[in-house]
């Protein structure tokens, strides 16, 4: 897949282009859905299959409340080149961008710079300045513009049968499970664990020396963190894929009230400061807790461990 992130480097329009549009955060079966179709569609044309996302996200620009990111940029172009669509378009999103009409999008960028045959868009779409575009409008135009507009159905919990609307999958939907611990639950919706990724900084130096424990302490890089607590967890690294435990919070045992996400890699003894790594969260093992003792504390973390190696077997 060709990314391109300056349209003014586009030379002429692409051969049938079948477009979806989008900000895609997440990344989740409901976009790869359209994803698909687009690739499809762009099949029956001899056409090229192109997603456009913009960056950044058009809520932070415009100065509105952004809820936190569940992938940020890198994770979701890496994303979406799994699709097997043939380009991505990701458009810098401005104050002026945001005040171009849809008519002047619709004419001046999809048809004249992409050369659009075909949009496929999910049911509440709309684009343009005041989101003045929507499906109406695009169904209004299509004929005198010469394009087609296809728009599927939302993509339904699959644990939901004969779901209402309120049961699609959503951005909103993965957000809050990952805010409230139940990162078990967002695979259904994503395809895959959802994954924190982040560098591996210098710690307080106290898993290895103090607990028994040598933990990676991560600089996060995600915007959404999971909700504190301790995990199992499957971790990523430039030394290859292992197992292991995460703990998100403050530690209270320690009573110093620093936040830090700390992953226990079982098997381990590589060193990766500096390196980035990802960390799968599989499923959440119970809450925080302020133990009496270390002693109380390295006990608990062993009976973590073992949990995780029955979940993560």
């Amino acid at each position: 897949m060709e990314i391109i992130e300056d349209i003014s480097k586009i030379e002429k329009p692409f051969k049938n282009a079948v477009i979806t549009i989008g900000n895609f955060d997440g990344v989740h079966k409901g976009h790869q859905a359209l994803f698909q179709k687009v690739i499809e569609e762009s099949k029956k044309i001899a056409g090229t299959s192109i997603a456009i996302t913009f960056e950044p996200h058009p809520l932070k620009v415009l100065g509105k409340k952004s809820p936190p990111l569940i992938t940020r940029r890198d994770q979701k172009f890496e994303l979406i080149s799994l699709s097997g669509l043939d380009k991505l378009i990701s458009i810098p999103f401005t104050r002026e961008f945001a005040d171009i009409s849809a008519k002047e999008f619709i004419d001046k960028l999809l048809i004249e710079k992409i050369g659009m045959k075909t949009i496929v868009v999910g049911p509440d779409y709309s684009f343009g300045k005041n989101r003045e575009g929507d499906i109406d409008f695009l169904l209004k135009i299509r004929e005198q513009k010469g394009f087609e507009v296809i728009v599927p159905d939302w993509v339904k919990d699959p644990d939901v049968s004969n779901g209402s609307e309120k049961d699609r999958i959503s951005s909103t939907m993965i957000r809050n499970l990952v805010m409230d611990g139940r990162v078990d639950e967002t695979k259904r919706f994503l395809g895959r664990h959802y994954q924190i990724r982040g560098k591996v900084v210098k710690g307080r130096e106290r898993g290895g020396s103090k607990l028994g424990f040598p933990t990676a302490n991560i600089k996060l890089h995600d915007e959404l963190c999971p909700k504190m607590g301790v995990y199992a967890v499957t971790v990523e690294t430039v030394k290859g894929n292992f197992k292991g435990v995460a703990n998100i919070g403050y530690s209270p045992t320690f009573d110093d009230h620093l936040f830090t996400i700390e992953v226990h890699i079982l098997d381990f003894t590589a060193d990766i400061y500096g390196t980035r790594i990802r960390v799968n969260m599989i499923k959440r093992l119970r809450d925080e807790k302020k133990f009496g003792s270390i002693e109380e504390l390295s006990t608990q973390i062993k009976s973590d461990i073992e949990t995780a190696k029955t979940i993560l077997n």
